[in-house]
C-alpha cells in the first residue's frame, strides 16, 4: 500500500457547451454585482460581448492582460478595480489572463470566474508567476485559486491549430510533473494518465480537423485533468525552466514548454522509471521522451528554443538561472547536465542527444 495525502480545492467546474451564458449566474451566485472583464488586446473584442451580455452587472473591461503576468500591468489593473467599486472578475482567455485574474486577488481578495479558451490549465490551480525586472517569481497560495471556472467547448472551437498544439502540450507537461513529483499520490496520477491520454489522441485530431467537437471537447477535458494535477502536487525541474526561459528572456508561455518538455522528461528518465511507464502508455510510445517529442513534430509545434527567439549566448544565463534554488527534482540538478538540456533544446535536438 502506498501511504499518501490528497487535499481537493473549493473550485466549482462548469463543463459543457454554450455554458459562457451562465457567467451572469456565477456572477449573482457569488453576490457579487459588478463585474470586471478581463481579456488580452487580441481578444477584446469577444471580451466586450462578455460584458455587454452581463449587463448591469458588468463595472467595466481591462484589455491589457500580458504574457509572464508584468507587475506594471497588475498595478494598473488593480487602480481601475478600485475606480470602478469592482467586487469580483472575470477572466476570458488563457493563461495571461488567467494571471491577471490571480495577481488582482492576491492584493484585493476579490473571487475570480475564470473562462478558459486555451488549454493552459492555470485556471484550476492557486499558483502564480509574476515577472518584474526580467524575473518570474512563482509562489503557491490560496488566495489566488479561482472560485469558479466555467468550461466553455464552444470559446475554443475557434483556437487555432497551432495555438491548439503548443496549449495542449503546456497542459501535458503539468500531467508529466505530476507524475514524478516528490508528493505524488494515486489519485493524481490517475488523473494525469487520463489527461495526458486525452490530449494526446486529440490534439492531432483537432489540428488536422479544427472544428471536431469531440476532440475539442476531449482536449478541454484533458486540460483541466492536468491543471488539477498542477495544483495537487508539487513541480519539478522542467517548470523551473520554462519559468527561468520565458520570464528572463520573454519566450513565449505554452510554446516554451512544447520545446522543453521532451528535454526535461529524458532528463529525468533515470530517476523516475515508474513514471516514464506510464507517461508513455498514455501517448502510445516506447519511451516516454522521445514519444513527447515526436508528437510535437506530429502537431507542427515548435521543437527548439531558437526557434522561440532565443540567443546562442543565452543558454549560460539560462543554465545559472535554472541551477540557482532549484526545484525538488527525481534526478539531481547538475550544472552540466542542465547546460546540455538547454543546448539540446535550443537546437531542436532529439532529447537525450
Amino acid at each position: 500500500m502506498q501511504a499518501f495525502q490528497y487535499t481537493s480545492d473549493p473550485v466549482r467546474v462548469i463543463f459543457g457547451r454554450g455554458t459562457s451564458s451562465k457567467v451572469d449566474d456565477e456572477v449573482r451566485r457569488l453576490g457579487c454585482s459588478k463585474a470586471l472583464v478581463l481579456s488580452t488586446p487580441q481578444q477584446k473584442a469577444d471580451a466586450e460581448r462578455l460584458a455587454k451580455s452581463l449587463g448591469e452587472l458588468c463595472a467595466g473591461t481591462f484589455h491589457d492582460a500580458t504574457m509572464h503576468t508584468p507587475t506594471d500591468v497588475t498595478e494598473r489593473a488593480v487602480a481601475l478595480v478600485r475606480e470602478l467599486g469592482a467586487d469580483c472578475t472575470v477572466a476570458l482567455g488563457g493563461g495571461s489572463t488567467t494571471g491577471l485574474g490571480k495577481a488582482i486577488a492576491l492584493r484585493t481578495d476579490l473571487p475570480q470566474i475564470v473562462v478558459p479558451t486555451t488549454y493552459a490549465g492555470s485556471e484550476a490551480t492557486a499558483i502564480i508567476g509574476e515577472t518584474k525586472d526580467g524575473v518570474k517569481v512563482t509562489q503557491r497560495t490560496l488566495k489566488v485559486l479561482p472560485e469558479v471556472i466555467i468550461y466553455d467547448v464552444d470559446l475554443n472551437m475557434t483556437l487555432p491549430p497551432a495555438l491548439t498544439a503548443s496549449s495542449g502540450m503546456n497542459a501535458i507537461a503539468h500531467a508529466v510533473e505530476a507524475l514524478y513529483a516528490q508528493d505524488q499520490n494515486p489519485v493524481t496520477s490517475l488523473m494525469a494518465e487520463e489527461g495526458i491520454r486525452a490530449l494526446a489522441r486529440s490534439l492531432p485530431v483537432i489540428v488536422a480537423s479544427p472544428d471536431n467537437v469531440e476532440a475539442r471537447s476531449d482536449a478541454l477535458y484533458g486540460a483541466w485533468l492536468c491543471g488539477t494535477c498542477l495544483n495537487a502536487v508539487g513541480m519539478a525541474l522542467h517548470h523551473k525552466l520554462c519559468h527561468t526561459l520565458g520570464g528572463s528572456f520573454d519566450l513565449p508561455h505554452a510554446e516554451t514548454h512544447t520545446v522543453v518538455l521532451p528535454h526535461a522528461t529524458a532528463y529525468n528518465a533515470a530517476g523516475a522509471p515508474a513514471a516514464m511507464k506510464r507517461i508513455a502508455a498514455a501517448l502510445g510510445a516506447k519511451d516516454a521522451a522521445q514519444g513527447l517529442f515526436y508528437l510535437s513534430k506530429r502537431l507542427g509545434a515548435p521543437t527548439s528554443l531558437q526557434a522561440l527567439g532565443m540567443k546562442a549566448d543565452g543558454i549560460g544565463k539560462a543554465t545559472d538561472l535554472a541551477v540557482k534554488n532549484p526545484y525538488w527534482n527525481p534526478t539531481p540538478v547538475d550544472r552540466d547536465g542542465i547546460r546540455r538540456l538547454i543546448d539540446n533544446a535550443f537546437h531542436g535536438r532529439k532529447p537525450g542527444a
